[in-house]
């Protein structure tokens, strides 16, 4: 008698393998999109708070200028991440020292429903470019 696999066993074993991989790619494909809207909200998260920490902290005289690259980085934030655009600060009609500032993600493939159940409920769009707008109120 000889030794060895018939063929029989090496297709039994390679359909078991395929009915494994068939139930954890799902999964591992639903993870990663999980970890990249988790990162988007973070990436918001950051990008307000150093926004309002430089508009606190920096008081701009001219309060619908820019707010950039050159007034958050390396004072606030290590780097603006990459498809995140801010808009310039706009004055609110009727509310005297407010103005309104837009976070734009312009990449196009994270989920809005998986960031807003990552804390940023107020992150609106679906698919495409997810926005978060917020005031910034003038103290000064």
């Amino acid at each position: 008698m000889r030794k060895g696999f018939t063929l029989i066993e090496l297709l039994i074993v390679l359909a078991v393998i395929a009915a494994l991989m068939a139930v954890a790619t799902p999964l591992a494909l639903n993870a990663v999109k999980n970890a990249k809207a988790s990162q988007v909200a973070q990436n918001f998260r950051n990008l307000k708070a150093a926004i309002e920490n430089y508009w606190n902290t920096a008081k701009p005289t001219t309060p619908t200028a820019a707010i950039g690259t050159a007034q958050l980085v390396p004072s606030y934030i290590n780097s603006i991440p990459a498809n995140f655009t801010i808009s310039n600060p706009t004055a609110v009609a009727g509310q005297p020292g407010v103005y309104s500032v837009t976070i734009t993600y312009t990449a196009g493939d994270v989920d809005g429903n998986l960031v807003r159940s990552n804390g940023m409920g107020d992150v609106s769009g679906t698919t495409g470019n997810l926005t978060l707008t917020f005031n910034l109120q003038k103290w000064w």
